[in-house]
């Protein structure tokens, strides 16, 4: 495993192809991934995939909500409330919204977009072979995939991610996390542009 800390230092010759944000809950790597998809917009780039954001209700977390970065279309990636599907803690997996939405815009922006993200692989997303089998195609595709990477599971699949030559594991803190979107925006930027 690449892993690289104090990369916002050393400037971006440290980035391999893909990057992946990793580190301890709620530390802000999905806030990253977001404000690097708004400058990569602006900037023009044709940005797609999926994101995950917690569904909180009266302060209290209840669930995940997948978002397809292209069309806007939202849909559970576990909840409290879900009756099926596979158990990680208190939450139950919606197979159904993560497949019909999460992996759809994962292969839709394979296809249509010139980076693919990928927010998070992590425990609740590997209980579905579709999306794995949608990660590995965009790894693969040619195009830069920007994602994140749960901090602690360790697995068969996110073992071979880490441990791929042309993948960088950035860990986010609170002490980078508000200077690693312009850093990774501008290496990027570079290799769409450059």
């Amino acid at each position: 495993m690449t892993l690289i800390a104090g990369l916002e230092r050393r400037g971006s010759s440290g980035f391999k192809h893909h990057i992946f944000l990793t580190g301890p809950p709620r530390v802000g790597k999905t806030t990253v991934i977001l404000r690097v998809v708004e400058e990569l917009r602006a900037g023009g780039v044709k940005v797609g995939g999926m994101v995950s954001e917690e569904i909180r209700e009266m302060g209290v977390r209840v669930g995940f909500r997948i978002i397809d970065l292209d069309s806007g279309a939202k849909g559970i990636l576990a909840h409290v409330s879900q009756r099926s599907g596979p158990s990680i803690g208190k939450y139950r997996v919606c197979l159904e919204d993560l497949e019909g939405i999460g992996v759809k815009a994962i292969l839709n922006a394979c296809e249509k977009a010139s980076i693919i993200v990928i927010d998070e692989v992590g425990p609740m997303e590997l209980y579905s072979s579709a999306f794995k089998a949608a990660v590995l195609r965009a790894l693969d595709s040619g195009k830069r995939v920007l994602g994140t990477i749960h901090y602690r599971v360790s697995s068969e699949f996110t073992n071979l991610i880490k441990g791929r030559a042309d993948t960088s594991i950035i860990e986010v803190t609170y002490e980078n996390r508000d200077r690693l979107p312009k850093t990774i925006v501008n290496e990027l930027m570079g290799r769409v542009f450059g």
